[in-house]
């Protein structure tokens, strides 16, 4: 019978095996491609020696193709939890080197138990993906244990952060997982995500198309939509899911923390009373409004890629969490278009969920005119961001620099769409329409048209009509812009607000 020493020595030697993984070949592999390991990931990911690993030693309980001979330590993925900046996360890493990083009963079930733990104590949780997908010898179990996640996912959804971090390939059913969470971080050259790969489109369809032009990180970030963040290499993801957590609650009954910062609330900068152009065709960077208001100039911009003619960022208004959405006049002249209304109203559905307040920078001529965006659904992509600017109770202040015309100025969280502060510099022409398309139908038989038109411009496109009728609070000078939103955002912090009684909405997807 073995000794209490030799029974010490074996549990440190299985566990030893099992933080192998697949062997150092296959390590020395992964750090061929540019990748890490499991476990160096959570590692770096995790305050120094913080990270506590949990269910080392499950073992995959299938016996088909002889599979009960097969060792797979962990079963293919690293889960437990840890502090990040001393904050608590949960965190599951799938590991490549362990049978391709395969999704198992097992491997499911031990991916589940985190994210059920993570809802239980409020934290934010993070899914590193690098995984073959499915494990076939494991038939219909495998695809009940993508099921489970997708049950967790979406319970969780709105009550703690998730964060999917994709670190190779992610395909098939694997990827529903990710598209349930609230962000995905893609690693350049090295990841991507998709349905159906080349090899599967080639014979189906005939088309060619490589790996990381079907479903790298900048198709997804440029193209299609599907991930946030866009990353050089494993380093900077993990430091770019860092700083993302440093602006959110770690649960929804939580508020984002309150940074330090030596940035004045009641700075102006005299450089916003020259940054619209003396013709309000001509274009601006909206970005320069933007970090010329919030502290340090700091913004983390979510789908910075996508949709370049809306900017969703993260900042902060004297140390205060806030998420800014923007209309930005140097792409398409800040039109709302399809993708700019779906990048929008997921943005403000997430601020909302987790208590984050909502900055609106208004310059909008109109929504995108054309056959593809009517065909496309326009109007139903459009009304997804006036149901999620209507349904979100968080402090609301908007801010109009120039144009705001017609639905789109509605779109743009006007004050019936529930903004509590609605702020316009004396530039803002808030109006039906633009004065040419007003003036051609208003005038369209008078003989002094050109005349009229002037006229129309000088009374109608200027934000005081819409102040007249208690649509805007206050016009300010644009140099004073952020210690109003600062004295706003402060008035607003103990706002409360219900909405009628229901089990959900039903929005326009």
């Amino acid at each position: 019978m073995a000794t209490v020493q030799e029974k010490i020595a074996q549990f440190h030697e299985k566990l030893k095996t099992i933080e192998m993984g697949g062997g150092q070949k296959r390590i020395d592999k992964q750090h061929a491609q540019g990748k890490m390991t499991a476990r160096e990931r959570l590692n770096k990911l995790f305050d120094e020696g913080s990270f506590t690993e949990i269910s080392q030693f499950i073992r995959h309980r299938c016996t088909n193709f002889n599979m009960q001979e097969k060792d797979i330590p962990g079963d293919g993925v690293v889960t437990g939890y840890g502090t990040v900046n001393g904050r608590l996360v949960f965190a599951y890493a799938e590991d490549f080197t362990v049978e391709g990083g395969s999704l198992g009963e097992m491997h499911a079930h031990k991916i589940c138990q985190v994210q059920e733990m993570a809802l239980k104590m409020g934290a934010p949780i993070i899914g590193i993906n690098d995984s073959g997908g499915a494990r076939i010898q494991e038939g219909v179990d495998a695809l009940s244990g993508f099921g489970r996640i997708f049950m967790n996912n979406t319970s969780a959804s709105g009550v703690i952060p998730q964060i999917s971090v994709i670190m190779g390939p992610c395909a098939g059913g694997a990827v529903y997982s990710p598209a349930l969470t609230d962000f995905i971080f893609m690693v350049k050259n090295t990841s991507n995500m998709f349905i159906t790969g080349p090899a599967v489109i080639k014979s189906v369809t005939a088309e060619e198309v490589s790996s990381e032009e079907l479903g790298g990180a900048m198709t997804h970030n440029s193209v299609s939509g599907v991930a946030h963040f866009a990353c050089e290499n494993e380093d900077d993801c993990i430091a770019k899911i860092k700083y993302l957590l440093d602006f959110l609650p770690s649960n929804n009954m939580e508020e984002a923390p309150i940074a330090e910062t030596n940035d004045d609330p009641q700075r102006q900068d005299e450089s916003l009373n020259s940054v619209i152009p003396d013709s309000s065709n001509m274009p601006y960077d909206m970005l320069d409004v933007i970090k010329s208001c919030v502290d340090n100039g700091e913004i983390y911009q979510v789908l910075e890629n996508y949709a370049l003619n809306i900017i969703t960022c993260f900042a902060r208004f004297d140390g205060q969490t806030v998420g800014i959405i923007a209309n930005q006049p140097k792409f398409l002249a800040g039109c709302l278009d399809i993708n700019a209304s779906d990048k929008a109203a997921r943005f403000i559905r997430f601020c909302d969920s987790f208590n984050i307040p909502l900055v609106t920078f208004v310059d909008v001529p109109g929504f995108l005119p054309g056959t593809t965006q009517e065909f496309g659904g326009i109007i139903r992509h459009g009304a997804k961001m006036l149901y999620a600017y209507c349904e979100a109770t968080v402090p609301k202040v908007t801010v109009v620099t120039r144009k705001a015309y017609g639905g789109a100025y509605i779109a743009m969280c006007c004050r019936q769409l529930g903004a509590d502060m609605v702020f316009a510099w004396p530039t803002a022409e808030i109006a039906v329409m633009g004065p040419d398309g007003a003036a051609n139908i208003i005038f369209k038989r008078d003989p002094e048209k050109e005349k009229k038109k002037q006229e129309y411009i000088t009374e109608f496109s200027t934000p005081y009509k819409a102040a007249e009728h208690g649509y805007v609070d206050c016009i300010i000078e644009p140099k004073e812009t952020r210690p109003r939103i600062i004295d706003a955002l402060a008035m607003l912090y103990s706002k409360r607000e219900e909405r009628p009684s229901k089990k959900h909405g039903n929005m326009p997807l």
